[in-house]
């Protein structure tokens, strides 16, 4: 298929819709995609049915018989009639919309968990049809559901699902990473970029939503928060309220509110967001299963402490919006703006800016790095924390890079790094406490030919400079960030 007009990067995504809906089969094929909303799946799947003549439905939320009389509607518009063909049953109305597609073109039926919603039977009426395809009773048709409520959609090919082991696609379409953000939204300052993907993440949709051009200079990054993300009128401004909205395995929002608040606040364990809530971290256990399945928040491992994982908010804008929005509601909403924003910076560095550059930094390592620059091909990349007994003292590896498997007695280390996302230049004291981590690293792994990497936003003090003519110490800036490997 040719790829839609004005479609940016996604090229993985649509050879993936692409090989499922032109690969020639002998079975009727199901497909699942997914993602968070405003990623461009609508989009996406709008193009495929336009190229491919297929039958779109997407869905809203109603109840059991309107939306009945949507797929009716369907029907007649393909059948050149007007008003809509009346179905009594999702089994009638599907196993029309099937036979009308045939084997040639694909049917799409995004939003589906608001079909779900009211009509839970609906898996196992595709089960059903399924069957019929495979067995000569229908034809075989491709069949791709879509839907933003991640829960919903996960749960749809699991366990003893009626769907499991029937789906050949299973999409996630992702956010940008952040260098793809940075050429999608136009900015040529890595600086600018950074600051932007803080706020916003990878999601290409907050784009249009913002409107006009992307700041082009850290002058004018502040007054683009104010127009957009920080301004009380804006759709942005409550965008976090509509994501958990938008997910029916949330239900008692101000629980889920108070949670993702805390552990946007810096407490990253269950037993921590559990004092905070003044709450039994046992009773908290569905709420984050809940949040992580939903993809709001993430359990990052340490790679020598896997059983105590750190809790993370997995969207740059849910940081955004606890860190510096959601504790200054009512300044904001008094259209005291620069009063709000001036309370908020210290929180915006430090719980947001310092986190977004330490992940930053790891996705570089693990994405961008060379093999050159790290000494070899990194099969794990992550984060450690290891006692350091001579100083009693714990030192905090922001990057560890590990080659081959992490399950031997001492895993071989590429490259250690410390990643400071403050405005300060890096000094040789960093670079002695990465020598230092190195060395307690040592107790574990095995850390001979070990690189150093300092990752800074601000740049490097010049003996540090200095220093990087050693083999084993390698700088990574915000240009080398978004540019360099």
């Amino acid at each position: 298929m040719d790829r839609p007009p004005g479609l940016f990067d996604r090229e993985r995504e649509w050879a993936d819709l692409d090989q499922f809906v032109t690969a020639a089969t002998d079975g009727p094929r199901l497909g699942v995609v997914h993602g968070r909303r405003r990623q461009g799946k609508s989009y996406l799947l709008r193009h495929l049915a336009d190229q491919t003549h297929g039958l779109y439905h997407q869905a809203l939320e109603e109840e059991r018989g309107p939306a009945l009389a949507g797929i009716g509607a369907v029907v007649a518009a393909d059948a050149g009639i007007g008003g809509e063909v009346p179905y009594r049953s999702w089994i009638e109305g599907l196993g029309e919309l099937v036979r009308r597609a045939g084997e040639a073109r694909p049917i799409v039926l995004d939003e589906f968990p608001y079909l779900l919603a009211k009509s839970p039977e609906l898996p196992s009426v595709i089960q059903s049809l399924f069957d019929d395809a495979r067995s000569g009773r229908l034809p075989n048709f491709r069949l791709l559901l879509c839907g933003s409520a991640i829960s919903v959609m996960s749960e749809l090919l699991s366990g003893q699902k009626a769907l499991r082991g029937r789906a050949s696609l299973d999409l996630a379409v992702q956010p940008f990473d952040y260098r793809q953000a940075a050429a999608f939204w136009r900015i040529e300052d890595p600086a600018v970029a950074f600051l932007v993907h803080a706020v916003t993440g990878g999601t290409p949709g907050y784009r249009a939503l913002l409107g006009g051009p992307a700041p082009a200079t850290i002058d004018q990054f502040a007054d683009w928060l104010h127009a957009g993300v920080l301004n009380p009128s804006h759709a942005m401004f409550r965008e976090a309220d509509y994501l958990l909205t938008e997910d029916p395995a949330i239900k008692d929002r101000a629980l889920y509110q108070s949670v993702l608040a805390a552990i946007a606040d810096g407490h990253s364990t269950r037993s921590a967001v559990g004092r905070v809530l003044q709450r039994d971290d046992s009773s908290l256990r569905h709420p984050l299963l809940v949040l992580e399945r939903s993809g709001f928040i993430r359990r990052d491992e340490d790679l020598w402490r896997s059983r105590r994982p750190l809790l993370r908010l997995d969207d740059p804008f849910l940081r955004f919006h606890y860190a510096v929005i959601r504790r200054n509601v009512p300044l904001f909403e008094a259209r005291r703006v620069e009063e709000a924003w001036s309370e908020s910076r210290g929180a915006f560095a430090a719980q947001v800016l310092g986190p977004h550059f330490e992940q930053l930094a790891r996705t570089w390592t693990e994405r961008f790095a060379s093999a050159d620059t790290l000494g070899g091909l990194a099969s794990h990349v992550g984060f450690t924390q290891v006692n350091d007994a001579g100083a009693r003292s714990r030192v905090e590896l922001d990057v560890v890079a590990v080659r081959g498997s992490l399950d031997t007695d001492r895993p071989h280390v590429l490259a250690i790094g410390e990643a400071k996302g403050g405005s300060a230049p890096r000094s040789m004291a960093d670079v002695h406490k990465l020598e230092r981590g190195r060395m307690v690293l040592g107790e574990k792994a095995d850390v001979s030919g070990a690189r150093l990497l300092l990752f800074s936003r601000a740049g490097f003090a010049p003996e540090v400079r200095e220093a990087a003519r050693r083999p084993d110490l390698e700088l990574i800036d915000l240009e080398r960030l978004y540019a360099g490997s």
